[in-house]
């Protein structure tokens, strides 16, 4: 019996999408396909592979009538928010205007004697493996470069978002990317682990959850396949004493609670300076209070529910925990609220590091905000962690912010912003985190591999 991939839609529990995994034979053969296109792939002049790409992100554009009410079955987020396609295509229009500087020869010399240089070659096979909550976007950030640099692309998407992976390609087949170039899949757990276990991929980006990571990693020991991964964080935001308190709550609420919370780099701890404490609590109440929680396909909500119920149970779980170890929550539970998927957003204070809201990835509508004395107790406090993504400082100071963001164990540090990517700029992160680094010169760094040519003249 052939076994099913299914996406159980957080609406109402039903199922909205399902479809069948390949087998491995069949798996093997794709890829071995795949593998066979890349050369002519990336002889294709570069101008052409990104004219390409770029078409095949209008394409997917063309269809983002039809995506965002998808997503909203999917994985919950409400309509009014409009899908993904502005960063989808500023992440790949980015990517497209520095790649024949980024991946230009670096000339060493060429002389009577010998022409030398190093040359950005393609991995080979790209292998992305995507998460849900943000499904076309993190897709692009890999998808776009990759095939740019002339790679071609295998993508295995999240269940939770099953039917992506299939628009994405059609969008990209549309406009003459060729099938065996950009190829969609669904696998199940062994059969990727045995792929990238045999070798069939050149290089791995996942994004996902520390579990999942780790599984990359173990199947792919001993292969020396490069394996980049993105697992979430705990980002930190910080309010100092000098700090726009009306700018500050407004913004790092937002990033603790936009798309139900489910955001690698949303805002899951708030540190304030002593003097600010009350007055910032109250605004971030206020705020969190006005959010309208209900059917992701109702335009007045604004808050939809969490993909999963066992995420919800999840962050219910540490919200309870903190609570008995005496924390207060601010937000009395939302009419709404299911006991399920549907989720109160919720501020907590008497909070602190004892309790896993403040340590562990919560992944939900939910953040804990403490008091600081000072810098010093800040930075330990955001240093106090497993994760290392992004943090948000909130300050007048640029000076004191980049002090601050040196000592701060993160991948990315933002100054009076949170939760965004900017794709000039490396996304990367440490510690449990993960490694790699994606967008930006970096990563095409990190999709093709340095190949120096040491030629000597005949004489």
């Amino acid at each position: 019996m052939t076994e099913t991939l299914k996406c159980i839609s957080p609406i109402d529990g039903s199922v909205f999408a399902e479809r069948p995994v390949m087998g491995k034979d069949e798996a093997a053969d794709a890829i071995a396909r795949v593998r066979a296109a890349q050369a002519a792939w990336a002889a294709r002049p570069m101008r052409e592979r990104i004219d390409l790409v770029l078409a095949g992100v209008a394409a997917v554009g063309a269809m983002n009538d039809e995506i965002v009410p998808e997503l909203a079955h999917m994985m919950g987020r409400p309509v009014r928010y409009g899908g993904e396609f502005g960063g989808f295509t500023e992440r790949a229009s980015y990517m497209a205007s520095i790649a024949e500087e980024a991946l230009a020869d670096i000339k060493v010399a060429d002389d009577a004697q010998f022409r030398r240089y190093i040359r950005r070659v393609p991995h080979g096979v790209v292998f992305v493996v995507a998460p849900w909550n943000y499904p076309y976007m993190t897709a692009i950030n890999t998808i776009a470069p990759a095939l740019i640099a002339g790679n071609v692309v295998v993508l295995k998407h999240a269940t939770q978002t099953l039917l992506v992976g299939e628009r994405m390609a059609r969008a990209f087949h549309s406009v003459g990317v060729p099938e065996d170039v950009f190829m969609n899949v669904f696998l199940d757990h062994d059969t990727t682990s045995g792929l990238i276990a045999s070798r069939a991929f050149d290089f791995v980006n996942f994004t996902g959850s520390v579990g999942g990571g780790k599984a990359m990693e173990r199947a792919a020991a001993g292969t020396f396949t490069a394996v980049a991964t993105e697992l979430g964080g705990k980002d930190p935001g910080y309010v100092m004493d000098d700090a726009d308190l009306d700018a500050a709550a407004a913004t790092l609420v937002d990033a603790a609670m936009y798309n139900s919370g489910q955001c690698c780099c949303g805002i899951e701890r708030i540190y304030v300076a002593e003097r600010h404490f009350d007055a910032f609590v109250e605004k971030a109440v206020a705020i969190t209070k006005a959010y309208k929680l209900g059917n992701p396909l109702d335009e007045a909500t604004t808050i939809g529910p969490m993909a999963n119920v066992r995420f919800a149970r999840e962050v219910r779980a540490q919200i309870a925990e903190a609570l008995e170890a005496g924390a207060r929550a601010h937000i009395e539970t939302f009419a709404e609220d299911d006991g399920a998927a549907y989720l109160t957003p919720q501020i907590l204070t008497d909070v602190d590091h004892s309790m896993r809201v403040m340590r562990e990835e919560s992944f939900g509508p939910v953040v804990g905000i403490m008091k600081v004395r000072d810098d010093d107790e800040a930075v330990s406090l955001m240093n106090d962690c497993d994760y290392g993504l992004t943090a948000s400082l909130w300050t007048r100071d640029v000076e004191r912010a980049a002090r601050i963001g040196d000592r701060i164990e993160t991948g990315t540090v933002f100054m009076n912003r949170a939760d965004y990517l900017d794709p000039a700029l490396c996304w990367t992160g440490c510690k449990d985190t993960g490694r790699g680094g994606g967008l930006s010169v970096i990563g095409y760094q990190n999709l093709t591999r340095p190949k120096s040519y040491h030629l000597k003249k005949a004489q």
